[in-house]
């Protein structure tokens, strides 16, 4: 069966999924984890395009990236990082062979009924992935997410993150915005009972 045709124009914002092969925990070392944080920062280097948030899970990632006019493709931004990561990966581990599963998955923001609440669920969902692993219990304890970019100006999460407009739509400070996005963060809770999990 032929491969469906990605949609690919400046603009966009796309939520990305690949897996490791096989599902395995390639990533589970944190040295791995940091590696890909510093793939990204070359990707960022490279080309033009907004990273709005990520999650590096154990045997698999989450991106967030937001294409923009003259700036890459999709594709190649997200081929470039997975080209990247696997060639080094190998490389230090002395392996051969593909590292990711299969062709990354993504779906788009704007595209969704309601892209406004969608995406800022969507940074709550990628910042519980760890607590819901029990990797840890917070989610801003958490290296390999950014999620604290979100909520502290002055954090350091290893590579620039480009607060998409919806939330910047939140309030004319970053404080309000904070205080409103905290909002999506209380509502995921209790849909989930987040506290009964750890």
């Amino acid at each position: 069966m032929a491969r469906k045709l990605r949609v690919q124009m400046p603009g966009l914002t796309y939520h990305i999924t690949s897996r490791c092969i096989e599902w395995r925990k390639m990533l589970e070392e944190e040295y791995f984890k940091a590696c890909f944080v510093e793939i990204l920062r070359k990707a960022k280097e490279k080309y033009r395009f907004k990273l709005i948030a990520y999650c590096i899970m154990d045997n698999h990632i989450h991106l967030v990236i937001h294409t923009i006019e003259d700036g890459a493709p999709i594709s190649r931004i997200v081929q470039y990082i997975k080209a990247r990561f696997a060639e080094m990966y190998n490389k230090i581990t002395g392996r051969t062979g593909p590292f990711w599963n299969e062709r990354y998955k993504d779906s788009i923001i704007e595209f969704a009924r309601d892209g406004f609440h969608y995406l800022l669920w969507l940074l709550w969902y990628l910042a519980y992935n760890p607590v819901r692993k029990n990797l840890c219990s917070d989610p801003t304890q958490y290296r390999y997410s950014s999620i604290r970019a979100y909520l502290d100006e002055k954090s350091d999460v290893g590579v620039s993150i480009d607060h998409h407009e919806y939330f910047m739509q939140l309030g004319d400070s970053f404080a309000q915005r904070v205080a409103r996005f905290l909002r999506y963060d209380e509502a995921y809770r209790k849909r989930y009972s987040i506290a009964g999990w750890v």
